[in-house]
Formats: C-alpha cells, sequence, structure tokens
C-alpha cells in the first residue's frame, strides 16, 4: 500500500509516498480503509520540525481522516465491517478529563498518523461519522471541528444570546463560527480579507471587522458589543493577539486558548482584572466527538471544503495550506 512518510528529515520537500506493507489488526483493533483526509495547521508544523522536533523517522504524518472498517482484530464488538468511521485525534481520549497519557497518543505527532492507504486503529477509538456527510465532508471533523466544540460547548458551555469573537477564516475559526450560529449565538469574525468576510457573513456571522484596516479590532468588537464585550473568543492567534482579544472580551468572559500562529508577548493583567477564563483547548475526547457528531447530524450542518486535492499531491496540499489563501478545510481524496 502507499504511505506518505517524512523518511529522513523534515520540509514539505522530505515527504516521500513510498509502498509499506499493510498493517494487520491486533485484539482490540481495526482496520480502516482510507477514503478521505484534511489538514490542520498542526501537519505543517510537524512536518516543519517544530511541533515534535525529535520525531523519529522515517514517520507516517497527519491526524485527520475518515474510511471503512474493513477487518476487526479480536475481542472487537463496538464497531463492525462496512462501517464509516473517522478516528479519534488521541486514540486514548475516550472519556473523561484530560491528562498527560492521552495527550501522549496524538495521532501525526507523537504516534505515527494516518497518510496511507490502510490504517490500524484502536476500536474503542474511532467514531462513526454523519451519513449525509461526503467522505471529503466528514474528513474534516477529528480536530478541526472537535476543537471548536470543546472550545465553544463542552468546555465554553455557550448559550443562545450570547455573542462569539471568532479570529480568521481557517478550519477551527469557521466550524467554530458555524456551532455558535447553529446554538443561536452572536458571531463576530476577523479577517484581513473582505473577501473572507462577505463569505463568513453569508454562513451566519453577524459583523466582520478587517484587522489590517482596523488594528484596535478588540475595540472595535467592544463597540459592536455597546461597550460590554464579547462572552467567548475563539483565540486562534496566540501571544501577538491575546491583548486584542483581552480588550475585546467582557468581564468574567471566557478565551478558548487553540493556535500558536502569531508571536509577541501580552501583559496578562487584563485577566485577573476582567476575572476572565484563559483555557487551552487540546482537541477533545471520542464522547465529545459522539455528542458533537449528533448535533452536526440533527442540524444537518455541512463543513466547509475550500479545496480538495488527489493523494499523491499531499505537499501540494501542505504547500498550499502554507499560503494561508484557503477559507475553511483543506482535503485530500484517496
Amino acid at each position: 500500500m502507499k504511505s506518505f512518510l517524512l523518511k529522513s528529515g523534515f520540509g514539505i520537500e522530505n515527504l516521500s509516498l513510498e509502498d509499506v506493507s499493510e498493517p494487520k489488526p491486533g485484539p482490540g483493533e481495526v482496520l480502516v480503509k482510507m477514503r478521505a483526509w484534511s489538514l490542520n495547521y498542526r501537519d505543517l508544523l510537524v512536518v516543519r520540525g517544530v511541533y515534535a522536533p525529535k520525531l523519529r523517522f522515517p514517520f507516517q504524518i497527519l491526524s485527520d481522516g475518515v474510511g471503512e472498517v474493513v477487518q476487526t482484530g479480536l475481542n472487537v464488538s463496538r464497531v463492525q465491517v462496512g462501517q464509516r468511521v473517522a478516528g479519534a485525534f488521541m486514540q486514548k481520549w475516550v472519556e473523561g478529563r484530560f491528562d498527560e497519557e492521552k495527550a501522549k497518543s496524538s495521532l501525526g505527532g507523537n504516534i505515527p498518523g494516518i497518510a496511507a492507504e490502510y490504517v490500524v486503529l484502536d476500536a474503542e477509538a474511532v467514531v462513526q461519522v454523519p451519513s449525509h456527510l461526503t467522505d471529503e465532508e466528514a474528513a474534516t471533523l477529528p480536530c478541526a471541528a472537535l476543537t471548536a466544540w470543546n472550545a465553544l460547548v463542552s468546555s465554553g458551555q455557550l448559550t443562545a444570546g450570547e455573542t462569539v469573537l471568532v479570529q480568521g477564516t481557517g478550519g477551527v475559526s469557521i466550524f467554530a463560527l458555524q456551532f455558535a450560529h447553529m446554538l443561536g449565538a452572536r458571531v463576530i469574525v476577523t479577517s484581513s480579507s473582505d473577501d473572507k468576510l462577505e463569505r463568513a457573513l453569508d454562513l451566519g456571522a453577524s459583523d466582520g471587522i478587517n484587522y489590517r484596516a482596523t488594528p484596535e479590532w478588540g475595540a472595535a468588537a467592544r463597540h459592536l458589543t455597546a461597550d460590554r464585550g464579547v462572552d467567548h473568543v475563539v483565540e486562534v492567534g496566540g501571544a501577538g493577539t491575546l491583548p486584542q482579544a483581552l480588550h475585546a472580551v467582557r468581564h468574567g468572559g471566557h478565551i478558548s486558548l487553540i493556535g500558536i500562529l502569531t508571536g509577541g508577548e501580552f501583559n496578562p493583567i487584563p485577566i485577573l482584572m476582567k476575572g476572565v477564563c484563559v483555557q487551552g483547548i487540546f482537541v477533545g475526547s471520542c464522547e465529545m466527538f459522539e455528542a458533537m457528531n449528533r448535533a452536526i447530524d440533527l442540524n444537518k450542518l455541512k463543513p466547509v471544503v475550500d479545496r480538495v486535492f488527489p493523494f499523491a499531491e499531499l505537499p501540494q496540499a501542505l504547500g498550499y495550506m502554507e499560503s494561508g489563501s484557503h477559507f475553511g478545510k483543506i482535503v485530500i481524496s484517496a
């Protein structure tokens, strides 16, 4: 079978499509024939050598995808051959609280990923995906969608009528927009592109702020809430954008810290003075994944797929992600 490996070093140029042996499921495992994958910014960091600099080569990349169960190992009753499933981002986070052991089970970073025609996964850590989604749409769910769901729903406890500020129009941010709109919240979106802001408005955003035209976008967001401040911020920038996020959020508000797209320093005093909850979000559990899928199925929500690449063009897809021109998710098709 074919597999994409970082064979001997970091960098997109060192990705190699190789012929490798098809894996066999052991007890408690399932063999999945992959149909589609999706990219996350983390995948780019892994390939660059930023995310896991001590990675051992060769290493199979990617965390997100969907496929069909074609074989089960001994003592597997939870899933059956023929079912369409996605693997959980963290193979050991089935339920309960997050901990160090669960964090070390992340596909495509701590353990080998799923960029192959066939993969073996823990039977307890695969989740059936909504039937109304195409393979390409379903492949977007394990990391970006679940991160947004955890940020706003599982951890953020978002309720109708609240206001959410979403930074940018990448995968997590667009899912956060869709979930917040689905739950009856007001959504403010920031972007450097007026065209992308228009598309965000079409998806249900109430307001858009061009952060290049309005560098003090935190004040602009407060103005849109009559100076009360937003209830939730989906923070994907990191240190470089946190000062504006802290200005935008209300006293007692919630900031979900997800991304590290920008560098810089910030003053933590506003967290104290405004009583803000700043919570790191590292994807979520299988239990959260299944709850999210029920909501997606009930509301017939459709993920936003920007572009689909064939499997052989995975390096080109990573280059496209690096350009930052996408809106929503970048997908790979078998």
